[in-house]
């Protein structure tokens, strides 16, 4: 299954959440699924529940299902509950991080960032938006890219406030990886034991 490219609202509304890596709009005005019927009750079976539990952690993170269950597969072998691994894994990743450190509007940005060379790890070019950044790693803008208008809007207010477990200079432009995530800074609402259960049934 590919990365998602089609409207980002609709998804946002047909799982009935608001996903900051996804997009900056808001579902506000219209808090219902999209569709004809998108207004009228449902009551969503134990398997539907743990299918928008999983697809809430792939959209928002912007990544296809071998990915995510990659992902699961390294979690469920460490030492920590499955499911705060798997956040943790989420969390760390590099395109997620220079979108929590207010360098893009949203997860997706980040990652065209990323991939276009725009952003140093360490003081060295990356392109690999799934590096694993770790406590201690600093990320800063590459040459002139604070002069991107989406950069800068983004810089000036930043679309989420910045986590604790990174440090952010306004002077630098730097954000330097304080700590490791935890699972409850995950910046939406999410039952990560549903995407669990789903993944043991499959697995």
């Amino acid at each position: 299954m590919s990365r998602y490219t089609g409207p980002r609202l609709k998804i946002m509304r047909a799982l009935g959440t608001q996903l900051p890596g996804l997009s900056t709009k808001s579902i506000e005005d219209r808090p219902y699924p999209p569709g004809q019927h998108g207004q009228k009750t449902k009551r969503k079976s134990d398997f539907g529940v743990k299918l928008m539990e999983k697809q809430k952690l792939r959209y928002n993170y912007g990544l296809n299902e071998t990915q995510i269950r990659r992902l699961f597969v390294e979690a469920k072998r460490a030492r920590m509950p499955t499911g705060d691994k798997l956040l943790e894994l989420l969390e760390c990743r590099l395109d997620n991080a220079v979108f929590r450190a207010g360098f893009a509007p949203t997860a997706v940005a980040a990652r065209q960032l990323v991939r276009h060379r725009h952003i140093l790890l360490n003081g060295v070019r990356v392109n690999i938006p799934s590096i694993r950044i770790k406590p201690g790693d600093t990320l800063a803008l590459h040459g002139r890219a604070a002069n991107i208008p989406m950069v800068a809007e983004s810089l000036q207010a930043p679309a989420l406030t910045r986590p604790e477990w990174l440090h952010f200079d306004e002077t630098q432009r730097t954000a330097q990886i304080n700590r490791v995530p935890m699972a409850d800074e995950v910046p939406f609402p999410i039952d990560v034991q549903q995407v669990v259960e789903y993944y043991a049934q499959r697995l």
